[in-house]
């Protein structure tokens, strides 16, 4: 029972650490152990850094010679390596084969392309696409008596709210015997615009960069071409939209 009155919170006095002396109260805040060891440490080991510095400087030997002496030059008071200057030699024939592997990967990347376009095409079925053609519904009546009576949501059997809608336009029998969630709530039609609009803009940026990769297809095989082959006309110069066109003589080989 001693001990438990011994170790009981209640009955222990609460530690208050030193403050600054009221004379010292300019000064700022008392420095505890704590912060005057992080300070000593960090002193000393400022201290340590230079004279290991200044004994390496006086054992140095003058005459020593080490590689970076040529490979690097002082700019601003900074030594800066030097670049090297190694001219690479290509023969005619590593160019060509160079240029056919790349001709190669950027078909490739195009092919991969291609295939996410059509997949794309697939899913969105191009119905409110930016330049498509749009499509007319002529319906024919008897008389213009009947023109003018016409009423388009009464003849299609469907709600007035979705006569804009060139998709998912349900008749009002469906409405009634099926419950089709978010058919007629405006906040989800936005929202499926929104994500709709964002799946067309991604395809048309796909579809640019299928053309660019195919136009530099055509001028790295344009490239290639002129190696290959000595007598050429220049038919059409190269655009950013086109490579350039040339007509080669035709020779026969034996």
């Amino acid at each position: 029972m001693s001990s438990f009155r011994k170790a009981l919170k209640s009955r222990q006095k609460n530690h208050h650490e030193r403050s600054q002396p009221a004379f010292r109260k300019h000064l700022g805040l008392l420095e505890k152990k704590k912060d005057y060891k992080l300070r000593a440490v960090d002193y000393h080991k400022k201290q340590n850094t230079l004279s290991a510095l200044r004994k390496k400087a006086l054992e140095k030997n003058p005459d020593e010679f080490y590689y970076n002496m040529i490979s690097s030059q002082l700019q601003d008071g900074v030594h800066v390596a030097k670049k090297p200057n190694e001219e690479v030699e290509v023969t005619e024939e590593q160019k060509k084969v160079m240029r056919t592997q790349d001709i190669k990967y950027v078909e490739m990347k195009r092919v991969a392309e291609s295939k996410k376009i059509d997949r794309l095409k697939g899913e969105l079925h191009l119905l409110e696409a930016d330049g498509k053609q749009k499509n007319h519904h002529t319906f024919f009546v008897d008389s213009k008596k009947q023109v003018q009576s016409f009423d388009l949501a009464d003849h299609l059997n469907t709600a007035p709210e979705l006569l804009d809608r060139v998709y998912n336009r349900p008749t009002l029998t469906t409405l009634e015997t099926k419950s089709i969630q978010g058919a007629v709530e405006p906040n989800t039609v936005k929202k499926l615009g929104r994500q709709r609009k964002h799946q067309y803009k991604i395809l048309s940026q796909r579809i640019d960069r299928e053309k660019k990769m195919f136009v530099i297809s055509q001028k790295i095989q344009t490239r290639k071409d002129l190696q290959d082959k000595i007598n050429k006309v220049k038919v059409k110069k190269e655009t950013p939209n086109a490579a350039a066109i040339y007509k080669f003589e035709t020779k026969r080989r034996r």
